[in-house]
């Protein structure tokens, strides 16, 4: 059951002009809906409009089959946790969870009632009778879901509420979030920057630039199938390698130039990029590779290889970055942990062409 609807949404303002451009979004009942994009693409403001915080310029916010167009924030039956925990310091762990109870004239053993579930759901048992302002930055913002989750409200909200923690907490505080949505089988629609929050906490993911909405999808399937550059760039860490490249015929095989170089194409994907190089300026074309495609040749699979120079490695224990250069193009490559490559040399790299990716030179929308 669609539970959001967003339609058309466009939000302007008199100093920074157009920040949303017509956003078209629909989420269903218990999703976990991550919208994430770079600083300033409008993730944040799409957020405040659903909240009634803001007022889109045009287009309508349906919650449950009710337009909230003139609805009041405290009226839309929604709880934001926001990147400031927003808690009173001088009221106790308590205090704080039952405010919003408090305001709302709830009946007092209700109120102990529902502290004590929500306590115990995110573990705060023990700190009920300490001050906000004594705890740890893990424990003020499971306070603040806290606050949250005891409204019992339809949908969550959540704006980049981890960034203040340090990396480590960081991926505590995710793991929580996960399970905290299995539990409760809330609507929760959440906001970041970071594309391994995104990738590891969403059941789909919202991909904005610019403000507008540049694809739509599970973690696994944008990241296989980026509908442009963008997004190809934006999701995998480290980001996709792109070298300009020319697609030639060569005794009735497809294969690419890349520099001085030549790649072979697998049968199926040559064919169906030929068949789009028509729309190609003088058959130029971005090829994508992410770096767990550029590897030390071997094993079972025979795969086509380019030479590559060597700039620096980064051990990271559990593998080498490699970063290199291909006929000027920097690119970044995943070798084994021991692995026998070492900077400023030249070495033979397999490229894996099955998992190659083609992008418009032009318009940075993918092909085939």
């Amino acid at each position: 059951m669609t539970q959001l609807i967003l339609e058309q949404i466009s939000k302007s303002f008199p100093d920074q002009g157009q920040i949303l451009k017509e956003i078209n979004l629909e989420v269903a009942e218990g999703e976990f809906v991550v919208l994430v994009g770079p600083s300033g693409c409008g993730k944040s403001t799409i957020l405040r409009i659903i909240a009634g915080l803001e007022t889109p310029s045009s287009g309508q916010v349906i919650l449950a089959g009710r337009n909230l167009a003139g609805v009041s924030a405290r009226e839309r039956d929604m709880a934001m946790v926001f990147q400031n925990y927003a808690l009173y310091p001088h009221m106790t762990v308590f205090d704080n969870l039952a405010f919003a109870l408090k305001m709302a004239r709830t009946p007092r053993a209700q109120i102990r009632e529902r502290v004590r579930h929500t306590a115990a759901i995110l573990g705060l048992e023990d700190l009920l009778k300490r001050r906000s302002k004594s705890l740890s930055g893990g424990q003020q913002q499971r306070v603040a879901l806290g606050r949250a989750i005891i409204r019992e409200p339809a949908l969550f909200l959540f704006d980049e509420p981890l960034s203040n923690l340090d990396a480590k907490l960081r991926v505590a505080m995710r793991a929580e979030l996960i399970r905290l949505h299995r539990r409760l089988a809330a609507t929760m629609l959440y906001v970041t920057h970071d594309q391994v929050e995104a990738m590891s906490m969403g059941s789909r993911l919202v991909v904005l630039n610019q403000g507008r909405i540049q694809q739509i999808g599970t973690p696994l399937a944008i990241y296989d199938r980026p509908g442009n550059r963008f997004v190809a760039s934006f999701l995998g860490s480290p980001a996709m390698n792109f070298f300009q490249a020319r697609v030639v015929e060569q005794d009735n095989r497809v294969e690419l130039l890349v520099g001085d170089q030549r790649l072979a194409l697998p049968a199926a994907k040559g064919r169906r990029l030929l068949a789009s190089s028509g729309n190609l300026p003088e058959r130029q074309v971005t090829l994508g590779l992410r770096p767990e495609h550029i590897t030390e040749p071997g094993g079972a699979a025979r795969l086509p290889c380019l030479e590559f120079k060597v700039d620096f490695l980064e051990p990271l224990g559990n593998e080498v970055l490699a970063s290199c250069l291909l006929d000027g193009q920097p690119c970044t490559s995943r070798l084994a942990p021991h692995t026998a490559i070492r900077a400023d040399s030249r070495v033979s790299l397999a490229v894996d062409m099955n998992q190659a990716h083609f992008f418009h030179p032009q318009t940075e929308e993918a092909l085939l």
